[in-house]
């Protein structure tokens, strides 16, 4: 309790220099505890001053993808402020903010999300739109895309940014180019630690790389001295031979002379080098090389019995040289689609995505001023993207992708596949339309588990290089396959059995496999890893034709497509 009947209480801020004056507060002290005093007036002094209460960005169905607070507050108070806001746009008005009873709104669209600020009804309005205006700028620089897929996978660095701009409430003054080197966190600490720890990494493999060497030394030496030994003792067998032949059958050797040669076995094998140079029948050069090319084998087969993959030297020939040789035709266009696919073991889809692309590769600049005439399948599903250089009035129109500028050609020595110039994708379908579906049954019985595997391909694909990856248990042995319609392998590294299919068409658009393993739970086998290819796509693309647009003669220019359907993520789970 203070004797006197006022408090002065001196309060200063470094957010709002208006605010940083003495503000004279005066209290009756009778019956007023002073720790709940201090207490008031620093929650009434960021209650008045806190102008921005959260910055979000959520989706037009009100989905909360980010969201940052600035002041104390629940998280069912900020999910409940979150979901009224869709509500409340969704009247019809043509504003950028939106009042409520307690709350102020103030949004701007971003594509198909919103960036929303969510204020008290005390603060500025101009300064909530221009930090608004400053967000709607950083957003963008660390999105690639402005989408949900986008924003989930920056949302840290989002966060991060929007407290460079806004602190406890308030608009720092900041620009875009000193957020992201305030984010960046450069640290010339941190970068001799890791050049520290690069070079212990590099120091670390070249000693792994020494001691496989020793260890490949060690077994050829090894290899090589055994045949060596063989060889020598053999010399000497047949050393002995010739001498009891030489001296008849009547001859004998006393013990003495017998110690006496095995003693002295060098002069021996030098003599018996010497007569074999001087011989008529001498036997071929000693296949010294050879040994150690049979320890090398040895090796190897040593290695691919314990299951690892090894890459032999070929010289390349003239038809590898071919199969390499770079692209002759004056125009390459390549439709590929990628399938991400996850299916529930019990039946039906967990997740579908397909993904395409148009990509156009060039071989002269003179020919780059071209138009592609493309055909679509006409699927109501798949959404086509053009690239933003696209003329895609033109595509809608006529499905022809040209360039905005038709004075300009198309970019020529893209690696890769070249220039991309169409995009689409595909998230809805239904188990009918995925290429390959997949059903494993196990079953225990007594000490071993027995286990089914059927595969059922769509007549829309004919699918190649299939392979079926199914996980097993730590095995000591490859498990006892029954059946298999194709071919199988165990990888005792991965503990994997792989069943191949070289070719899925009408004559067999089923098949099963059926193998045995020791007793196990189910959940062991998945989830089932799938790949294949094919050459039919969902899309339906195919390019019908080129447009010159400078002078060709009259002539078509000839073109080669390629395309291909791969399955990039493909799973049973």
């Amino acid at each position: 309790m203070f004797s006197s009947s006022c408090i002065s209480t001196i309060i200063s801020s470094r957010f709002r220099p208006e605010a940083s004056a003495i503000l004279l507060i005066y209290v009756p002290m009778m019956h007023f505890d002073p720790i709940r005093l201090i207490h008031w007036i620093c929650f009434d002094f960021v209650v008045t001053f806190s102008v921005v209460l959260a910055a979000s960005i959520v989706g037009k169905s009100g989905k909360v993808l980010v969201s940052r607070q600035y002041v104390d507050m629940s998280r069912i108070r900020i999910e409940g402020l979150l979901a009224a806001f869709p509500k409340l746009v969704g009247m019809g008005k043509q504003h950028t903010y939106i009042e409520t009873e307690n709350v102020r709104y103030v949004y701007q669209p971003i594509e198909v999300l919103f960036l929303l600020l969510v204020t008290t009804k005390q603060s500025n309005i101009l300064e909530d739109l221009d930090t608004l205006r400053m967000l709607s700028k950083l957003v963008p620089e660390y999105s690639m895309s402005l989408d949900e897929e986008g924003i989930n996978r920056a949302a840290f660095e989002l966060i991060f940014a929007f407290d460079e701009v806004i602190s406890l409430g308030h608009k720092e003054s900041v620009t875009v180019a000193q957020v992201k080197q305030y984010c960046e966190m450069e640290s010339h600490e941190e970068k001799l630690h890791k050049l520290v720890m690069q070079s212990k990494i590099n120091d670390t493999k070249d000693v792994m790389k020494r001691k496989a060497n020793e260890i490949d030394k060690s077994k050829i030496e090894k290899t090589r001295g055994d045949k060596g030994g063989l060889s020598s003792m053999s010399s000497l067998s047949s050393g002995f031979n010739d001498m009891s032949m030489s001296h008849g059958p009547g001859s004998s050797f006393g013990s003495g002379s017998m110690l006496g040669m095995l003693s002295d076995v060098e002069p021996i094998s030098t003599k018996a080098k010497d007569r074999s140079r001087s011989s008529v029948t001498a036997p071929p050069k000693s296949s010294g090389m050879k040994l150690g090319k049979s320890g090398k084998n040895q090796l190897m087969e040593s290695l691919k019995a314990e299951g690892e993959d090894i890459i032999e030297d070929v010289k390349p020939t003239s038809q590898t040289r071919a199969a390499v040789a770079p692209p002759t035709d004056p125009f390459t266009l390549t439709v590929e689609e990628k399938l991400n696919v996850a299916l529930r073991r019990d039946g039906g889809i967990s997740s579908f995505d397909m993904q395409g692309t148009l990509s156009l590769q060039i071989l002269n600049q003179d020919d780059g001023f071209v138009q592609v005439q493309i055909e679509t399948g006409g699927n109501p599903e798949i959404l086509f993207k053009t690239h933003p250089n696209i003329n895609r009035e033109l595509f809608n129109s006529e499905n022809i992708l040209g360039l905005k500028r038709p004075d300009q050609p198309f970019p020529t020595g893209q690696g890769g596949d070249g220039v991309g110039l169409l995009r689409w994708r595909m998230q809805r379908a239904d188990e009918s339309m995925v290429p390959l579906t997949i059903n494993c049954w196990p079953s225990v019985s007594g000490n071993e588990t027995y286990v089914s595997i059927e595969y059922e391909a769509s007549s829309m694909f004919d699918l190649t290089n299939v392979i079926i990856s199914v996980p097993l248990p730590a095995l000591r042995d490859a498990p006892v396959v029954k059946q298999c319609d194709g071919d199988w392998r165990y990888d005792s590294r991965s503990s994997v059995l792989e069943w191949s299919i070289l070719l899925i068409d009408n004559s067999n658009r089923s098949g099963s496999m059926e193998f045995v393993v020791p007793p196990v739970d189910s959940s062991v086998f998945f989830p089932i890893s799938v790949q294949f290819a094919a050459t039919t796509t969902y899309s339906g693309l195919k390019v019908t034709g080129m447009i010159p647009l400078r002078g060709s003669g009259g002539a078509t220019p000839k073109f080669v497509q390629r395309t291909q359907l791969i399955a990039q993520d493909y799973q049973v789970v």
